[in-house]
């Protein structure tokens, strides 16, 4: 298996689809973070500006212009208020403030609000730093500005941002790397099923699928699969037995037939003796049509080819009919043969296949029970189930344990 044929699987398309659904997700909650984050700080920085803005309005209109150049003087000097922007002016003069002019790149965002850059007195590296306020217009052509910093709130909103897109890359390459991970492994698993069903194809029945122990749908294939392919292998072996017995079966009577139409045509009989063999050649001849007929029952037996033709039979008549058929067999051999059955025991079947099959146990019954010994055929219903019953015990030495499994094979 190629690297590059990983990235053709339906596991990794699944895998790249559910990848491409987190990654949506999460660019979303992210977004949503640096939008809630961000305009947090934003606002909160307006109203902090606002505030100020209404306390020196308050301060103008008591102490007057004097009054508020004094406390603007006096909140510029302060650290703490370091990120606080105050600038008084007239015209383009500054009176008092932090702010050694004012903003020549001011742009207004809303009535009354803008947005600038400056550069603090004490940097020496005359840093541009962002700023927003808002300005005032004063009696006398007085101006006061009023703001704040936004560099603190500008690099948070970039470490959002900057963070959204490391979460959306590692994501990416976590998402990619576990699907080839996902999809070389479950790649490995299917193409050992691959490689155990070429075997087979080439006439290995013997192989099974490995079987990981995981407990997951691919070991359940596994073992699905493995059942399935015993079943396989017991059916080839049954119809390799079928086809040693039926060879067994019609060798004999095919050399019987052979050895007596040859001895019909050598010519030094006379005509009853040759009628005599063509007559036992024909009997031997039913006989093969019988056992391939036979055979052609139990086919069509087991592909349901009867099941149309099935309609009410009588077990009691049926066995009865087997054991007059039988009784004098049974009397040759010594053996005792009894019938057990109500009036009726109706059930739903193919009334030859079924004399056929009651014939077969009653004779190997017979067979296997020595002198002395009884067979007893019986049908009756269930108690419990009312499901008819039929039966043959004999007193013979019974079938051996290993093979009571394939009795009921062909």
């Amino acid at each position: 298996m190629r690297f590059l044929d990983v990235f053709r699987t339906a596991t990794f398309r699944l895998a790249f689809a559910y990848l491409m659904l987190f990654a949506v997700s999460v660019l979303l909650v992210l977004g949503f973070i640096y939008w809630r984050t961000a305009g947090s700080l934003a606002t909160l920085s307006d109203e902090t500006i606002k505030a100020e803005v209404q306390g020196l309005g308050e301060q103008y209109k008591r102490l007057g212009i004097v009054g508020l150049r004094t406390i603007i003087v006096e909140r510029a000097a302060r650290q703490s208020l370091r990120n606080s922007l105050y600038l008084l002016a007239i015209g383009d003069v500054p009176l008092a403030g932090n702010l050694s002019l004012w903003p020549p790149d001011a742009v207004a965002s809303d009535r009354d609000w803008i947005n600038f850059t400056y550069e603090r007195e004490d940097d020496p590296d005359h840093e541009k730093r962002p700023g927003r306020a808002i300005q005032v217009p004063l009696v006398g052509g007085y101006r006061l500005l009023v703001g704040r910093d936004t560099k603190e709130v500008s690099a948070i909103g970039d470490a959002i941002r900057s963070t959204l897109m490391w979460a959306i890359g590692i994501t990416g390459l976590i998402g990619v790397v576990g699907g080839v991970w996902i999809s070389r492994n479950v790649l490995r698993r299917l193409e050992a099923i691959n490689r155990t069903s070429r075997d087979i194809m080439s006439g290995d029945l013997t192989r099974r699928v490995p079987v990981m122990g995981n407990r997951d749908e691919l070991d359940d294939l596994a073992n699905n699969l493995n059942q399935m392919l015993e079943q396989i292998e017991r059916l080839m072996m049954g119809m390799r037995e079928v086809a040693d017995n039926i060879a067994h079966d019609l060798r004999t009577p095919l050399n019987r037939l052979r050895n007596k139409l040859e001895g019909a045509m050598i010519g030094h009989q006379s005509q009853e003796e040759t009628a005599v063999a063509l007559e036992s050649a024909i009997q031997e001849a039913d006989g093969l049509i019988s056992t391939f007929n036979s055979l052609l029952l139990i086919a069509e037996a087991e592909t349901g080819a009867h099941r149309d033709t099935l309609e009410p039979v009588d077990l009691s008549e049926i066995i009865h009919d087997v054991a007059d058929l039988y009784e004098p067999a049974a009397e040759d051999r010594g053996i005792s043969l009894k019938f057990v059955a109500p009036s009726k025991v109706m059930v739903r079947g193919n009334r030859s296949l079924l004399a056929r099959a009651a014939a077969n146990l009653v004779e190997n019954a017979l067979k296997y029970s020595p002198k002395g010994g009884a067979v007893t055929v019986s049908a009756s219903v269930d108690v419990r189930s009312h499901r008819p019953t039929f039966s043959v015990r004999d007193t013979g030495p019974g079938i051996p344990e290993a093979d009571r499994e394939r009795v009921l094979d062909r």
